[in-house]
């Protein structure tokens, strides 16, 4: 059942709920991974509160998202999961329900709502041309801000945040992290690190490696194409002669792992390493105050 909070805002979308829902929150996967692989991860929402909210951008966007969290309870510990670059997929969703099985207010905003439907290219390459470069990463900072306040009024504890991301989500966890002073952890699934600036990604995670405000776990894989391993040791460095928090920051480099080996729905899945780094993320969060 759609959150009523988005039910009132129905009327500003151009298209019949029943469309809105689908195209927007963790109902199926997106087209540039399909086929999914069988051995995708399904969790239940038995004891859950899980679905479609609507957060309300800064610019005054309805900015959807999946949220999950136990049912009738409150205070709860949050979590923001931002997105790979084919957004709030089914995926997605449900990493935010294996941490409300947690105990967790998990959610996840479609930060490409602005921009367009990640779901509907059947391409990486188009879905970067089309959608990902257009997307300013002011635009995708403010948004997890809104996210957090959305959580402090419906049962979270916004003094007890984390967030944690995954690929292109990874980049942001690390931005984020330097951004915000009430953070209380963050974690990075092969978060690029370095790259080309634009007027819409202006600063890289190692740009402001001396600004991080919380400790980050970085999660990556040695044989990571796209993210080379003289960029993680370049970060490591940069945090090694940094203060805490940030020389509080650890790494773990999976030595047969390469890009995406949390997916479980795409070939690149590797199970002993996800399911090590996931035992590790909680770890952390668990360790820094968030739960």
């Amino acid at each position: 059942m759609l959150d009523p909070e988005v039910d009132s805002l129905i009327p500003h979308v151009p298209f019949d709920r029943r469309t809105f829902i689908k195209a927007t929150f963790g109902t199926g996967f997106a087209a540039a991974v399909l086929p999914v692989s069988a051995q995708t991860i399904h969790t239940d929402s038995d004891g859950l509160e899980a679905g479609a909210i609507g957060i309300r951008g800064a610019d005054g966007t309805l900015v959807p998202a999946y949220r999950a969290q136990p049912k009738g309870k409150t205070h709860l510990p949050v979590i923001i999961v931002i997105h790979e670059i084919f957004g709030v997929h089914e995926h997605i969703a449900d990493v935010c329900r294996r941490f409300a099985k947690q105990g967790y207010l998990a959610i996840a905003p479609e930060f490409f709502t602005r921009q367009g439907d990640p779901k509907a290219y059947s391409s990486i390459q188009q879905l970067n041309e089309q959608v990902v470069s257009k997307v300013p990463d002011s635009q995708v900072i403010s948004d997890i801000d809104q996210a957090i306040k959305w959580a402090g009024e419906h049962g979270g504890d916004t003094k007890r945040t984390g967030v944690i991301g995954f690929c292109w989500g990874g980049r942001y966890s690390w931005l984020y992290a330097e951004h915000n002073p009430n953070l209380k952890a963050a974690v990075a699934f092969y978060g690029r690190l370095v790259g080309n600036k634009t007027e819409m990604t202006p600063n890289n995670p190692l740009d402001l490696a001396s600004e991080l405000k919380v400790p980050v776990l970085g999660l990556y894989g040695r044989q990571d194409q796209s993210i080379p391993q003289d960029t993680i040791e370049q970060m490591k460095q940069a945090l090694a002669n940094d203060p805490p928090p940030a020389k509080n920051s650890q790494f773990v480099v999976y030595d047969d792992a390469g890009h995406a080996f949390f997916a479980d729905y795409r070939p690149s899945y590797r199970k002993a390493d996800a399911e090590d780094s996931w035992k590790r993320a909680l770890a952390w969060f668990r360790e820094h105050g968030v739960r």
